[in-house]
């Protein structure tokens, strides 16, 4: 398979805005390759500089990925935001949410590939308020739905990340190839599905803090005597 490495940029475009190049440069990068797929040489050479022009604007690679995560969770909070406050029914809104993150993913494999990084870029930037806003959305979308969630703060906050962590999971196996679509069976069906157990199990099972196992009374725990065995005499 023929490389899809982004060519470099017209020696005029970063005239003045060499910053957005070299972030447009591995916003392509990171699409193709992932978030340590690249180095800030390889973004400087599709940008059209010199190897040391990116150290004016970024220290390192590292700093170059935090730039992009920033920018796509700015991005991904203005989708998903605004399909929230869509004006359909909290369950068709809350839908509406999920198809615009797998969306967003789909759209956007250079931020989103560098939202979810690990290593080094998650501590050079703590999480922002786009993030956190976006966050925000979906305990609230969660709690205008689910009963039990809306009664406990700390049940909701754990529903959202569930909902979350399924999201980011169905987003990720849909760019490997999975599903393949030959069942029938579509990311967006997936998610709906697993999201609606996920909600239909808390209202069912209420917040985890009812779901206490019950306190042994005084006679519970202690060992019974043994049932003496009645004597026959014949």
């Amino acid at each position: 398979m023929a490389s899809r490495t982004p060519a470099p940029l017209r020696q005029g475009y970063h005239h003045g805005n060499l910053r957005e190049a070299l972030v447009a440069a591995a916003r392509g990068l990171i699409a193709e390759r992932g978030p340590a797929g690249f180095t800030l040489v390889e973004a400087a050479r599709i940008a059209g500089v010199s190897a040391a022009a990116p150290y004016r604007h970024f220290k390192d690679r590292d700093a170059l990925v935090a730039e992009l995560r920033r920018r796509g969770f700015e991005e991904f909070g203005r989708r998903m935001t605004a399909a929230a406050a869509s004006d359909a029914r909290p369950e068709e809104a809350f839908e509406r949410m999920g198809r615009a993150y797998l969306a967003f993913a789909r759209e956007e494999p250079g931020y989103y590939g560098a939202m979810f990084t690990p290593g080094p870029v998650k501590v050079a930037m703590a999480p922002g308020e786009a993030d956190a806003g976006t966050f925000g959305a979906l305990e609230a979308s969660i709690g205008r739905i689910a009963r039990a969630a809306a009664g406990a703060r700390g049940e909701q906050r754990r529903l959202a990340f569930l909902v979350w962590a399924l999201s980011h999971g169905i987003a990720t196996l849909s760019a490997a190839g999975f599903p393949s679509g030959e069942a029938g069976v579509t990311p967006e069906d997936l998610l709906r599905g697993g999201v609606t157990d996920l909600i239909r199990g808390a209202d069912v099972n209420g917040p985890a803090s009812a779901r206490k196992p019950a306190t042994p009374g005084p006679d519970r725990g202690r060992p019974r005597p043994a049932r003496s065995k009645r004597t026959t005499t014949s």
